[in-house]
């Protein structure tokens, strides 16, 4: 039997530990992981016991994103009109008005990087290499990314990180505005979720309205950037760059891209 690929855990002063459990794909999604992800968000808000929700990785990492190999499975047709997981949990996650945080160390790639980003409150441990891998995959972003990111640390550094896909560690993370502090890989977890426990001694209804309030100014870019991200995935996923990329992932080379401007 497979293991839940959610892990939640509620503890007596309002904080809920979600922990994904993939461990053995570096937590990369699948649709059961977005759908998982999708329903603990959509409980812990309308669970009154739930102040703040932590995120985090089982083992060694946080996400490294889509896993890949999923597209090679067939999958059963779904009932929310999404063709897949990732839009529910997009929704789930924007739609969450209570204080998020995130609990990042090793890989946190792609869509674990989009979501870290889309949190409140990021802390990191030394281990952490985070990256935006969308040019090297021919794509544009995702999970309002394109909006969040600028927003948090300013168009010209997301411009750099976008366009170079470079990756990002745990200083450089600090540095730019990524993450508020880092920590030993050891210290992470407790860290944050001694910072949550101190949110969470307030009143839930006085922290979702500062959330509310930090969210009025940014509602309209995040929907606007959703909207560009659905329409350029629609343009170049499963475009030649595209499926190069993904050919070179699966036969462990280096892509060409060069060959596309002859």
């Amino acid at each position: 039997m497979a293991e839940n690929p959610i892990l939640q855990e509620l503890d007596e002063e309002g904080v809920l530990l979600v922990t994904m459990n993939r461990p053995d794909k570096k937590n990369a999604f699948n649709d059961p992981q977005w759908d998982g992800m999708r329903d603990a968000l959509r409980e812990a808000r309308e669970n009154p016991a739930v102040a703040v929700v932590v995120l985090t990785g089982a083992g060694r990492d946080f996400s490294s994103g889509q896993d890949l190999s999923a597209f090679n499975q067939a999958s059963e047709a779904r009932n929310d009109g999404n063709p897949n997981g990732f839009q529910g949990c997009v929704d789930a996650v924007f739609a969450f008005d209570k204080p998020l945080l995130a609990a990042v160390k090793g890989v946190a790639v792609g869509g674990g990087c989009t979501l870290a980003v889309a949190c409140d409150i990021v802390y990191v441990g030394e281990s952490v290499r985070m990256r935006l891998p969308f040019a090297s995959l021919g794509l544009v972003p995702e999970l309002a990314s394109s909006y969040t990111l600028q927003s948090a640390i300013g168009r010209q550094r997301a411009a750099e990180l976008f366009f170079t896909a470079e990756w990002i560690h745990a200083d450089r993370a600090v540095e730019v505005g990524m993450a508020a502090r880092k920590f030993s890989d050891e210290e992470l977890l407790a860290a944050t979720m001694s910072k949550a426990r101190e949110i969470a001694q307030w009143p839930v209804s006085a922290l979702m309205g500062i959330k509310q309030t930090l969210q009025v100014a940014n509602r309209g870019g995040i929907d606007a950037a959703r909207v560009a991200e659905d329409e350029g995935m629609v343009q170049y996923a499963g475009s030649p760059e595209n499926m190069e990329a993904i050919m070179a992932f699966m036969e462990k080379r280096p892509a060409d891209f060069k060959k596309f401007r002859r």
